[in-house]
């Protein structure tokens, strides 16, 4: 069973940066696609970025320029570089784990919930004015 545990959360200022972690226990994680989604008050859990075991990356509209998604196969943890952030980025950020080893999925891939097996508990991200 893989356990996902994200860390990194907290308050900051509109404007400014954080840097979430999640880190992952599975034995397979090399060969997982690994996303980042959030949820906010009121609204659907939402995509944010994902990256795959090629290490090709996938963004939403909303983030793109903004955040990056990166992986360290050697300690098993994937991490979203969070700059500019605005109050519209204010939510709980999910790290998942699709645990389809060496699955591809095209450039033009929407990612889903569905897609993706394991979860974290979540990390909370306030972002005030």
């Amino acid at each position: 069973q893989v356990q996902l545990v994200e860390s990194g959360g907290g308050l900051v200022q509109a404007g400014g940066s954080l840097r979430l972690s999640c880190a992952d226990s599975g034995r397979t994680f090399t060969s997982n696609t690994m996303a980042w989604f959030r949820q906010a008050p009121g609204k659907e859990r939402e995509f944010v970025a994902a990256i795959n075991w090629s290490f090709n990356t996938w963004y939403a509209y909303s983030v793109t320029g903004r955040f990056t998604i990166s992986r360290d196969n050697a300690v098993r943890r994937v991490h979203l570089q969070m700059n500019s952030l605005n109050i519209e980025d204010t939510a709980v950020y999910y790290c998942a784990s699709d645990d389809q080893r060496w699955k591809s999925y095209s450039r033009s891939w929407d990612p889903q919930i569905s897609d993706f097996s394991s979860w974290g508990q979540g990390t909370q991200v306030t972002v005030s004015s």
